[in-house]
């Protein structure tokens, strides 16, 4: 197992992405303060820029409330296909560059340099990736430098937008010492408040609790804590593959032409693993659906969608495929459906265009079959399929 000392983890975030493609694609808007979402009051910001952030405005605020704070501010509606699209450009510029990288985000990545010191060095490398980036995308980008993925993460956060920042191995404590321990990934509005109840403002003094009463106040999560404030963080960088799919199928008893009867298993399938998606905190940019006839011979559609795992969408995308599928009106023996280009990103609101009527509907029926079952909530037209 190597040595921190040994390890160089580069951690990219590409600056106010949603933004940036807005501005890249309309340069006029550049230096405005700017809001991407949905136009009416009862969307919510998906992004702004940082002109928009003077005035106090951040993602996932109520549409209303932003353009209150910043009556002059530009109200874009967001265009996930276009972001999409960039997402894999940075991606393939990534891949094409380094052996080992994963994929955090849909703007944000790791990248394993250790070795790289030993042939061309680690700083100068990460520096020509970034102004390869900037070349071939036009989206500026910045990147953090550090023996680990926390550290590193933490230091891009530090110098964004448009910023580079190395920590040497040795100095990770030094680092986050004088930082709020809201700078620190993973440590949430309740976790936050509970420590600042305590007095504990910094991640200096948080580093200072001893790890025996940090395990006492939160359990697991105590331990976790101690190492983040001390500068520890074994994570590995895991490999990206664009492969890796979730899927289910069905083999009818008796061979079917009946299409509504086709089209409620579609739906029931596809809410199924859209369900699996967020409970495994990923997101999905290709859909594909396939058909096996009673004379054994299968096909299968695909669509390239914008990266996405919310029902309606993927519903939309599945019926579709199917219908373009489904010519040939012959007896089918098995449907299936398959997502894959899968990401990681949860269910936020900064990668859907909705009310946040809508949001707030995903978060509850999600919080229900998580606690009593998949199957206790599920469209009209699933039940008894």
């Amino acid at each position: 197992m190597l040595l921190s000392k040994d390890r160089h983890i580069a951690h990219f975030d590409l600056d106010a992405f949603f933004v940036s493609v807005e501005t890249l694609r309309n340069p006029r808007l550049c230096g405005k303060p700017l809001l991407v979402g949905g136009g009416s009051d009862r969307g919510v910001v998906a992004a702004c820029s940082y002109e928009a952030r003077r005035f106090g405005i951040h993602s996932a605020m109520p549409m209303k409330l932003a353009r209150r704070l910043c009556p002059e501010a530009i109200i874009i509606k967001s265009d996930f296909e276009a972001y999409s699209k960039y997402s894999r450009l940075v991606t393939e510029i990534i891949k094409d560059s380094v052996p080992v990288f994963e994929k955090a985000s849909i703007d944000e990545f790791y990248i394993d340099l250790t070795g790289m010191d030993r042939f061309f060095g680690c700083l100068q490398f990460t520096d020509q990736l970034k102004r390869k980036i900037n070349k071939e995308s036009g989206l500026p980008i910045s990147w953090g430098l550090a023996s680990n993925k926390l550290v590193s993460k933490v230091a891009t956060n530090e110098v964004k937008p448009n910023g580079q920042l190395e920590i040497p191995f040795g100095n990770e404590k030094n680092f986050l010492a004088p930082l709020s321990i809201i700078k620190i990934p993973g440590i949430g509005r309740e976790t936050g408040y509970k420590l600042l109840k305590m007095g504990v403002e910094t991640v200096k003094l948080l580093s200072e609790i001893p790890l025996e009463m940090l395990e006492n106040l939160m359990g697991k999560a105590g331990t976790d804590l101690w190492r983040k404030a001390n500068g520890i963080d074994e994570a590995p960088v895991i490999p990206y593959h664009e492969q890796k799919s979730i899927s289910t199928e069905s083999t009818f008893q008796t061979d079917t032409i009946d299409t509504q009867f086709l089209h409620n298993q579609l739906v029931r399938m596809t809410e199924e693993i859209a369900f699996q998606l967020r409970q495994q905190n990923k997101l999905t940019g290709c859909v594909t659906v396939k058909l096996r006839y009673s004379n054994f011979e299968t096909f299968t559609k695909q669509m390239t969608i914008p990266y996405t795992n919310a029902d309606h969408i993927l519903l939309k995308t599945a019926t579709a495929l199917f219908n373009k599928l489904y010519e040939r009106r012959l007896l089918v023996r098995l449907l299936g459906i398959r997502f894959t280009h899968l990401i990681p990103g949860n269910y936020q609101i900064s990668l859907f265009d909705d009310t946040q009527e809508m949001i707030r509907l995903y978060q509850a029926i999600d919080s229900v079959k998580k606690r009593f079952g998949e199957k206790t909530i599920i469209r009209a037209v699933g039940v008894g399929t």
